[in-house]
């Protein structure tokens, strides 16, 4: 059975063109699409057992192709996943799942433990034990046959200014509609080799997985522990013999901040995509140079667009004296500004928020329809029919001859390590602290660093220590401060710029 409505068409597709060619290759193994299949199908086999359509399966696992193969196997069951990260602590997934609600979570004999404060044993199922089930194709015909291009494909949790994280849902077409333009427009092939970076929770990934499984390309899973040893890893990334980077800023300045490439240049580089905050052009000069018949791409958009909405590829001719823009956008895409009073700006070095429209909307939140309802809005420009924009709360201008350019955000969140955050949530986690009275946390964007202040009598080092259990790193700000008062502006509110220009020496 084919799934014209569903990513399983690539599945099907790809796995019937190349059956014997790896997919995914991890430290433990190595993959071939029709074993890929195979065992999606197997999981999704018994799953269908135990879940209901569109409803969310967690997998708590390492990433890895055995990962992989759980989203899929959720999927053919006619559901959709969500990835819980091994790396976050309790205390984060606790929020997750108390916002999921899932009933099932997919984990391993490893993790199981981690597993058994969040779900009852019932609920607990081992990845070895769903690969082992029987395929059985009526029941996975039959939860093909429901489903529709609209249907969810995935969640990722994002940081939420309640002191909640945010779960972006995800659907079929738009995955389908992106995938099917980026693949096309950067001409990946059935012999690329894909050095996946970013963790399975982070919608970086969603290009990585989906291009992979569209064209035949094979996806190699960056172990996680190379990211703290650059030698390390770019032997990896050369005797892997590498052919394309979708990779986060933070993460290919890791490399150049330490000047890895002077060390080795993994040469079979063809491609090098970036996203997720400003490339400093230092860094991408060392980048350039290193590979210089290297396409070189800047990616923009943020995960309630399903990955990307513009792109701007390097022009190695030019200076970018006013910085690199971020583009145009992807067919089927729109991308304006609009200004305070919801009017459309056109004209040249005018501030306005970037707004996104089409099918590459993500469905909205999950069990939030309130900030739901304040990010995807009617579009003001028509007022005929309803039809629904995405306000990415990023400002833009056009630059001269009509290119897009990032110039910040219009409230308080922020880009950090390649992840959206929100500051109001650092502070709330803070603030709730037994010794902190209160918290104000700032963004230094010239030195890309969080800096944290705050009222109260507990020691800076054992806050973060506190931290390290209720925050995943990214969040965790880079100094923290103790301060005796906060100065405030005209207005009777913090003075967040006076509080940036202090020179703490804690943290």
């Amino acid at each position: 059975m084919i799934f014209i409505s569903t990513i399983l068409t690539y599945l099907e597709q790809t796995a019937c063109q190349y059956p014997d060619k790896i997919a995914c290759v991890d430290e433990g193994r190595a993959y071939t699409f029709a074993q890929l299949r195979a065992g999606s199908r197997a999981v999704g086999s018994a799953l269908s057992h135990h879940i209901r359509s569109r409803e969310p399966v967690a997998v708590y696992l390492e990433k890895s192709g055995g990962a992989l193969t759980a989203f899929l196997g959720a999927v053919c069951a006619g559901g959709f996943y969500v990835y819980l990260n091994p790396e976050l602590p309790p205390a984060r997934l606790r929020q997750v799942q108390s916002v999921l609600q899932a009933r099932y979570v997919i984990t391993d004999e490893a993790h199981r433990g981690a597993m058994e404060d969040l779900f009852p044993p019932e609920s607990i199922l081992l990845l070895d034990d769903l690969l082992a089930a029987p395929e059985e194709p009526e029941r996975l015909d039959a939860a093909a046959r429901r489903a529709i291009d609209t249907d969810p494909l995935y969640a990722n949790f994002t940081s939420g200014s309640t002191g909640v994280p945010k779960g972006v849902v995800v659907s079929h077409r738009s995955v389908l509609d992106f995938i099917d333009v980026f693949a096309d427009t950067f001409g990946f092939t059935k012999d690329d080799r894909i050095a996946n970076q970013a963790p399975f929770d982070f919608d970086v990934s969603v290009k990585d997985i989906y291009t992979a499984l569209k064209t035949g390309a094979t996806l190699v899973l960056v172990p996680r522990r190379l990211f703290s040893r650059p030698k390390e890893l770019l032997d990896f990334l050369c005797e892997q013999k590498v052919t394309v980077m979708i990779w986060a800023v933070s993460a290919l300045c890791l490399i150049s901040t330490l000047h890895g490439l002077d060390y080795r240049t993994p040469d079979t580089v063809e491609k090098v995509l970036f996203s997720g905050e400003v490339m400093p052009a230092k860094h991408l000069k060392q980048w350039m140079e290193h590979l210089p018949r290297a396409e070189f791409v800047n990616l923009y958009g943020p995960t309630e667009i399903t990955c990307n909405c513009t792109y701007h590829v390097l022009d190695r001719s030019r200076a970018y004296e006013e910085g690199i823009p971020i583009g145009q956008a992807f067919p089927n895409e729109e991308v304006f500004l609009l200004d305070g009073e919801d009017q459309e700006i056109w004209k040249e070095g005018v501030t306005g928020e970037i707004c996104v429209r089409g099918t590459a909307l993500a469905l909205g939140y999950y069990r939030a329809p309130e900030q739901t309802a304040a990010a995807f809005t009617p579009d003001p420009r028509n007022p005929a029919y309803g039809e629904t924009i995405y306000r990415t709360g990023d400002l833009g201008r056009y630059g001269p001859g009509g290119e897009l350019f990032y110039s910040g955000r219009k409230d308080f969140q922020i880009k950090h390590m390649g992840h959206r955050v929100e500051l109001e949530e650092i502070e709330r986690t803070i603030s709730a602290q037994p010794q902190v009275e209160r918290c104000c946390c700032v963004f230094d964007e010239a030195r890309q660093k969080i800096r944290g202040f705050y009222l109260g009598q507990v020691d800076s080092a054992a806050l973060r220590r506190e931290l390290r259990d209720l925050l995943p790193a990214f969040m965790i700000p880079n100094t923290l401060e103790q301060v005796t008062e906060f100065p405030l502006t005209k207005n009777g509110k913090t003075d967040r710029k006076k509080l940036l220009e202090r020179r703490g020496t804690h943290g």
